[in-house]
């Protein structure tokens, strides 16, 4: 890729407060999975597929001083429907946990991949649609035309954010981007994070600029050599840019 003015060569986008606004995840996507828990684990929970998953929330409700799922575990016809009183109990106290951590918005791995599963229902039959700002999508496609890489960064599964790109209110946007990271590379308050994930990119940090609204993750990146922007946008819980370069569009970023 040939140099560019500042030596930038990558975009890398948080998603919540950058990219769409902050109310499509906590106020339609978060209770969308949240009131749907219930039957996705009655009919999925008994499927190989989902085995992983059941046996990390299991361990994560003992670790969480549940113990509920201490040498319990539901045979097929008990996870799928309800079975014996003490399965049955087992699949409402998993539910019960799970809400709890969405409500708490509190991040386990293993929560975040099933609601990506509920998600990619609700896409598919047209319930949820990602209200991208408007200066989204010519902002990313300006910058590929230009030669620059995309990556999103996002405390969300690989799976969801592919998922809120696909299905945009501007189409399928997600062939943009050619990485997606998520905190199974790091916390986002690290500065290491930012480093795995220019590395992963091949890339040296300084050749990235991360566009965030979230002041400590602009402060890790900025830490790891990245450029930053802060992003400032009507419904941010951080209102307050801090010693960064603030911006309320995407447009405003002249690379």
């Amino acid at each position: 890729m040939p140099a560019r003015p500042g030596g930038i060569r990558a975009v890398l986008l948080d998603i919540e407060g950058t990219t769409c606004p902050v109310p499509f995840v906590s106020q339609v996507l978060f209770p969308y999975a949240r009131e749907r828990l219930d039957g996705f684990l009655r009919e999925e929970a008994d499927k190989p597929a989902l085995a992983p998953l059941i046996k990390a929330i299991d361990a994560a409700m003992a670790a969480a001083g549940d113990g509920s799922s201490e040498g319990a575990t539901a045979t097929p016809d008990d996870a799928g429907n309800g079975g014996s009183s003490g399965n049955s109990d087992l699949h409402h106290r998993r539910v019960r946990f799970l809400q709890g951590l969405i409500d708490e918005d509190r991040k386990l791995p293993a929560l975040k991949e099933l609601q990506g599963l509920i998600w990619d229902r609700g896409y598919a039959g047209g319930e949820l649609r990602c209200p991208l700002f408007e200066d989204v999508a010519p902002a990313l496609r300006a910058w590929r035309a230009a030669g620059l890489e995309l990556a999103v960064y996002s405390s969300g599964s690989v799976k969801a954010q592919q998922l809120l790109y696909r299905h945009s209110n501007v189409g399928d946007l997600s062939p943009l981007f050619s990485h997606w990271f998520d905190t199974s590379t790091g916390a986002k308050g690290e500065a290491a994070s930012y480093r795995a994930i220019a590395a992963a990119m091949d890339l040296e940090p300084g050749a990235i600029l991360f566009v965030s609204d979230v002041r400590a993750e602009l402060e890790a990146a900025r830490t790891a050599g990245m450029a930053t922007r802060f992003s400032l946008r009507q419904d941010n819980p951080e209102q307050e840019a801090g010693p960064f370069e603030a911006i309320t569009s995407l447009a405003q970023i002249d690379i």
